[in-house]
């Protein structure tokens, strides 16, 4: 089986066992039904991508990333590589290159939520799968060659500096530690 194959598989079964968004859900399955290249920056039609929030929930803050093409804040995240085999790997992956902080570790559940947004060229749109990440003990950030900037925001400064699929995405992963925690 190729790469390729791999993680599109492993999107599918990600997105067919994705509770809630049932109509946005099933936007991504048609995708990826009608586009085999449906997982990869080439897609002309799309293409999913993979992101990660970035959570130090002991503090009640996320890292977020001054993205350098679009200048807005966002969670860490892009597109998937030929290397990448699962869409949780991708998020993982990017959510290390971007935010720097070795020994990540993915919020357990799979993802939180999913989110489809235009792009400006050279995409068109991205079918984002995006999950929560969490920091080890002692973690510290270091800006990547995509960042203008990486900053700690508590969770309530959030909706005064992002947009609101960042801001739904932070109150996923707020209501996913809840239920951690119980």
């Amino acid at each position: 089986m190729t790469q390729q194959g791999t993680i599109r598989d492993d999107a599918v079964r990600v997105l067919k066992g994705h509770e809630g968004q049932d109509e946005l859900r099933q936007s991504y399955l048609d995708h990826l039904s009608a586009h085999p290249d449906g997982m990869w920056k080439s897609c002309g039609a799309g293409h999913l991508t993979a992101s990660a929030l970035v959570l130090a929930p002991e503090r009640g803050q996320v890292l977020l990333t001054l993205h350098k093409k679009l200048r807005m804040w966002l969670q860490m995240g892009g597109h998937c590589e030929p290397g990448d085999t699962t869409v949780a790997g991708a998020a993982l992956r990017e959510a290390t290159e971007e935010s720097g902080i070795e020994g990540l570790t993915l919020l357990p559940g799979g993802p939180l939520r999913l989110d489809r947004h235009a792009i400006p060229a050279p995409c068109t749109q991205h079918f984002d799968v995006q999950y929560a990440a969490l920091i080890p003990p002692g973690a510290v950030e270091l800006i990547s060659d995509e960042s203008l900037d990486l900053r700690w925001f508590d969770y309530d400064e959030v909706a005064d500096v992002a947009d609101l699929s960042v801001r739904r995405l932070v109150e996923a992963a707020r209501t996913a530690l809840g239920k951690a925690a119980v």
